[in-house]
């Protein structure tokens, strides 16, 4: 097979690939670089960090609005119904934890 193009079109074809394998190899070196492989480190953990902390907050913020349907009616008014029978078991909880605090002193 003959090649057709001139030596001037070789040697342009030559100096174009040079040019390109300089370019990759410039790419290569800020890629591997330790400053720009620290950065992709810490880059990526901060958008796990953000992309967990998103999670957290919709669960939080589902629980929230969760509770306040079974507590409080849609008007705003509280759901006494609701509300005082969980009062006093957090009352009578409390009560018994310090009655037991205080007899483990004794």
């Amino acid at each position: 097979m003959s090649d057709s193009r001139t030596p001037a079109q070789i040697e342009a074809d030559i100096v174009r690939r040079r040019e390109r394998l300089a370019e990759t190899l410039d790419e290569l070196g800020v890629r591997m670089h330790p400053k720009t492989i620290i950065g992709d480190a810490k880059a990526k953990v901060a958008s796990t960090v953000d992309q967990t902390a998103g999670r957290a907050f919709v669960a939080a913020n589902r629980v929230v609005t969760d509770m306040k349907v079974r507590f409080v009616h849609e008007d705003g008014a509280p759901r006494l119904e609701r509300v005082v029978p969980v009062a006093l078991a957090v009352v009578g909880l409390v009560g018994l934890l310090a009655l037991s605090a205080r007899k483990r002193k004794a």
